[in-house]
């Protein structure tokens, strides 16, 4: 091929090249477009699904209700039920005190109500038999999440009896203890019912609603890990007393046999 030759194929592959490019360019622009409407398509068909979930969780909520009542009928047939339900959940467990847990033996019952719009919010109810440290039968919690997606929260005021304060009383002995003691005893419990300052960061809330309430009976059964290493040690110490039992006998094998062998030599001596 001459050099004149050369230069022209050059020329034209430049000049395809060019076209090719604007011709990708637009191709391009029209595939984002059409990605853009099938996007939309997507989440159209997305909102139709959420409010046809919503339908159908709604539906569902009516028929459990019946079950959830009957569950709590025989729940209150087993003394501590709800105070060892939450003492063996990891995450509310590290939420309580002592004196947390004493209280919590009162409580009776727990139900957590979906409002009709799932998407507005729930309540939760804690029942109390008569006990010590407050008046109120029954403390609640309120979320609310209004049109604009803003969550609020609202509660019961707990009524508490002369110098049983729970709150009052974590936040003293922690003043008085010192900033390591902060770290190691939790809020009380029931400071939950005071606190709405991030209603849509409510983690117990959460897990009571979402975790325990669906099952709680999980959690009751969880076995006492207390228990399981106290038997867990016993099982050592069996194991090892019966070491001790064949190292004995061994030794005792021993000494027959050196005592064997004296008597061997013993009567070989008298024979000589």
């Amino acid at each position: 091929m001459s050099a004149s030759a050369a230069k022209v194929s050059k020329k034209e592959l430049n000049s395809n090249h060019d076209g090719a490019d604007e011709t990708s360019e637009k191709e391009q622009q029209e595939a984002i477009e059409h990605i853009d409407e099938v996007q939309n398509e997507i989440d159209r068909l997305n909102e139709q699904a959420s409010e046809e979930i919503l339908k159908v969780e709604q539906k569902y909520n009516k028929l459990r209700q019946p079950f959830f009542q009957k569950r709590s009928e025989l729940i209150a047939k087993i003394p501590n039920f709800w105070v060892t339900t939450f003492v063996n959940h990891p995450q509310v467990s590290a939420l309580l005190g002592e004196e947390d847990e004493e209280a919590l033996h009162y409580l009776s019952r727990v139900e957590v109500t979906e409002f009709e719009d799932i998407k507005s919010g729930y309540r939760i109810d804690f029942y109390f038999d008569e006990n010590p440290y407050f008046e109120n039968k029954v403390l609640s919690k309120e979320f609310h999440l209004n049109e604009s997606g803003d969550p609020s929260s609202k509660s019961t005021e707990i009524k508490w009896k002369s110098g049983k304060d729970l709150t009052k009383r974590s936040s003293q002995t922690q003043n008085k203890a010192g900033r390591k003691r902060q770290h190691e005893e939790p809020e009380s419990f029931f400071t939950w019912f005071t606190d709405h300052a991030d209603a849509g960061a409510d983690e117990l809330g959460e897990v009571i609603k979402d975790d325990i309430w669906p099952n709680p009976l999980q959690y009751y059964l969880v076995p006492d890990m207390d228990d399981e290493e106290g038997e867990g040690d016993d099982d050592e110490e069996d194991e090892e007393g019966l070491e001790d039992i064949d190292e004995e006998g061994d030794e005792d094998g021993e000494d027959d046999d050196d005592d064997e062998g004296e008597d061997g030599e013993d009567e070989e001596g008298e024979d000589e």
